[in-house]
């Protein structure tokens, strides 16, 4: 499965490692590698009218009053989060 929240759409980033490396100069300049920053995802099982769907969501929309305004029953459920993820990788 993908690392994307699936409400929001946030996916990883891409970053640089750097090791500080504090002698000798330039000879030992900072080298820098490639890595990848994963977003902190979480598996939620939401209760809807229609059954129970689990959803992989990032912890900044946890934490939004959108989200939580959806899951107490303020704000009707989106159809989107209703079916099966489509990425579109």
């Amino acid at each position: 499965m993908a690392k994307i929240c699936q409400v929001s759409g946030k996916r990883a980033n891409n970053a640089k490692f750097i090791r500080n490396r504090h002698s000798q100069g330039w000879k030992y300049k900072a080298p820098r590698r490639n890595r990848i920053q994963d977003a902190n995802l979480q598996t939620v099982r939401v209760q809807t009218p229609s059954g129970r769907v689990t959803l992989t969501v990032s912890t900044d929309v946890l934490k939004s009053p959108k989200f939580n305004a959806v899951l107490c029953g303020l704000k009707p459920f989106p159809k989107a989060w209703l079916k099966k993820p489509g990425y579109g990788i």
